[in-house]
């Protein structure tokens, strides 16, 4: 997938690298030249990946940062640190995420997976948006997931404040939202050179999983009772091809607002087709206008808990 790209000169930033499919999309980029920033939680595990980078990568530019996306304080530490160390940023992969958690809540008081996997890469975007512009031509690639289906924004209760906790609504919403967000960026800043795209990179097994049990994981037919791994999951390097193909592939430099999937622009959901596709509510201008507008207010007047 980065074969014939040379990004020697360029800076890269990929968020969850430590594993799965952030590691495999980190070494892919390292592999064709870029400088690579890894922003991680858990600078030990940033550590390990970075070494693991450079075992087959020994020339290869990977620099560490310290991160939390459960937190808006540590987001916006990070991009002060960022900005006065880097002048451009040329690619912005947000692949980290959490899935079917426990009705928790991050230290603003935001609902986990929407705080985290929307409104902490959604700061992370907002606040990166002068190295962005200064590259002049910026690729922004938001995971969302086949997930998306089972919930538009809910945007009367982003919360579940008001509404029964259901882990795999909110796991949907979150991810609805990454869609929204890279149609709401680059509706915003395509004329200056942003292009940004929503990303499903199929089903893989990674450590995205580890909030399911193993008897959950076998009723919904990712794994056998022998915990054998259903053969229509990707690998990890099969499941990074379409972010490394949305931020590298010519054929999207001027295409943006899009929801890819298997290294092309998704179709529409239809339900004859229940493994792919698209619901209309990810790709809704007025709805990805709405939620910019309120993720600036939440992001800017975070609530501490």
């Amino acid at each position: 997938m980065v074969s014939g790209h040379d990004l020697t000169g360029k800076t890269a930033l990929v968020t969850g690298a430590s594993s799965g499919l952030g590691l495999a999309t980190a070494r892919a980029l390292v592999h064709a030249g870029a400088s690579v920033v890894l922003p991680t939680r858990d600078r030990e595990r940033g550590v390990d990946t970075r070494r693991v980078i450079r075992a087959s990568h020994p020339q290869g530019s990977v620099e560490l940062a310290d991160l939390d996306l459960a937190d808006l304080t540590s987001v916006r530490d990070f991009c002060v640190s960022f900005l006065d160390t880097h002048e451009t940023l040329d690619i912005l992969i947000n692949n980290a995420a959490v899935m079917a958690t426990p009705h928790e809540r991050t230290a603003d008081g935001f609902e986990l997976q929407f705080g985290t996997n929307h409104l902490g890469h959604f700061a992370l975007g907002v606040g990166l948006l002068p190295a962005l512009l200064a590259s002049g031509a910026a690729r922004v690639v938001a995971l969302s997931s086949i997930g998306h289906r089972r919930s538009p924004v809910i945007f009367d209760d982003l919360f579940f404040e008001r509404r029964p906790y259901d882990k795999w609504s909110a796991y949907g919403q979150s991810k609805t939202a990454c869609a929204l967000f890279s149609v709401g960026l680059h509706r915003r800043y395509a004329h200056q050179g942003i292009v940004a795209n929503a990303v499903h990179p199929g089903g893989i097994m990674t450590g995205l999983q580890k909030y399911l049990a193993r008897d959950e994981q076998v009723a919904m037919g990712w794994i056998d009772a022998d915990g054998n791994v259903n053969a229509q999951f990707k690998s990890v390097e099969q499941g990074a091809a379409t972010s490394v193909w949305a931020a590298l592939g010519g054929e999207l430099a001027d295409a943006g607002g899009l929801y890819l999937e298997d290294c092309a622009q998704a179709l529409p959901f239809d339900a004859s087709r229940p493994f792919s596709g698209v619901m209309d509510y990810a790709l809704d201008v007025e709805a990805a206008d709405r939620l910019w507008d309120l993720s600036l207010e939440l992001t800017s007047s975070p609530r501490r808990h």
